[in-house]
């Protein structure tokens, strides 16, 4: 996984060409791309973000000082000019998380500038990021997430039964177990607890690895297993142990988007708000389960999060839910 990111970023490097920086800029650019992915480990994705944002940062200093910038007209910059840039990226129809992203990667390249060349900037401390909107997720309500997970209310479409079994084997895990769509697909056969058993002979936990690579335990509840039963016992291909677990019509590993697509389709036959997705099931395990008096780092453990910071947001759903709730029921209201 390194390597594919160091490839990645040292070609993201070749496109920062003598007419977008100085050769000293270009060699601070491309210490720093070989940084994020080797030393600090980040996916080839997050490495390429950080690439373009740098890109641009620097066809901006280009247009803005007339001239390829220099190490030293970076450290030189005022924070008039770190505000020109935003205004610009701003002018672009860029969203505050994007702006608060790309002025995050030009202070990880500053800071990389400072440890390696010894000299630093100070127009970046000084100017603050945008402020980003803070959108709470949107959980279904408990019955909503049942009726999903249950085979029964899936409408195959013409599909085979297995296919409807799989389905909710999927949603099933995304709201039993609150795990990420990615984490679900990328299950193989031999990541079932007591793979060669039935339910009743399994231990009930999984071994999850989710961002970061970051391993956690999450348990299985007897529900979900039988689920996972009914889609194994329907399969028609042979599951190998090292193989995806979930598999498409054609017998390869299932596509996300058909798993997006039926949710779509079950939005409408259920009445479901648009903000029903996949992800919303996730969602809906974490507020749930705080809604019946689950412990905060508990929860954080679940999900996987590296901050509890993070599941905090789930809190204030459940404050809202309350003051609805008293709104709609208090005679003094």
């Amino acid at each position: 996984m390194v390597a594919r990111s160091s490839e990645r970023s040292t070609g993201s490097v070749d496109a920062i060409g003598p007419l977008l920086a100085a050769p000293d800029m270009r060699g601070a650019a491309a210490g720093w791309l070989e940084h994020l992915a080797i030393e600090r480990h980040l996916s080839g994705k997050t490495v390429e973000a950080y690439s373009r944002d740098l890109r641009q940062f620097l066809t901006f200093l280009r247009d803005h000082l007339g001239t390829p910038p220099a190490i030293s007209d970076f450290t030189g910059l005022a924070p008039a000019d770190i505000r020109a840039y935003l205004a610009a990226r701003r002018a672009d129809g860029l969203s505050g998380s994007s702006l608060s992203r790309a002025l995050a990667a030009i202070r990880s390249f500053a800071r990389h500038i400072e440890k390696t060349r010894r000299t630093g900037t100070s127009a970046l401390a000084v100017v603050r990021g945008p402020k980003k909107r803070h959108a709470l997720p949107k959980p279904l309500t408990p019955d909503a997430a049942l009726r999903v997970t249950d085979a029964g209310q899936i409408d195959p479409a013409g599909d085979e039964p297995w296919i409807a079994a799989r389905d909710a084997a999927v949603f099933a895990l995304l709201y039993g177990c609150g795990l990420r769509i990615s984490e679900a697909l990328g299950l193989t056969r031999s990541d079932l607890p007591g793979a060669s058993g039935k339910s009743a002979a399994r231990t009930q936990t999984l071994r999850i690895t989710g961002k970061g690579n970051k391993v956690r335990l999450v348990p299985v509840l007897p529900a979900i297993v039988e689920a996972i039963d009914a889609y194994l016992d329907l399969c028609p291909y042979p599951l190998v142990p090292d193989g995806p677990l979930f598999l498409g019509a054609r017998g390869g590993p299932l596509n996300p988007r058909l798993v997006q697509r039926r949710m779509a389709t079950m939005r409408g036959a259920l009445g479901l708000p648009d903000s029903a997705t996949p992800h919303a099931l996730r969602h809906s395990f974490a507020t749930h389960l705080l809604m019946n008096g689950g412990d905060l780092r508990a929860i954080q453990e679940l999900l996987g999060h590296a901050s509890l910071s993070t599941t905090q947001v789930y809190t204030e759903i459940d404050e809202r839910r309350l003051m609805e709730a008293y709104r709609t029921a208090h005679p003094r209201a």
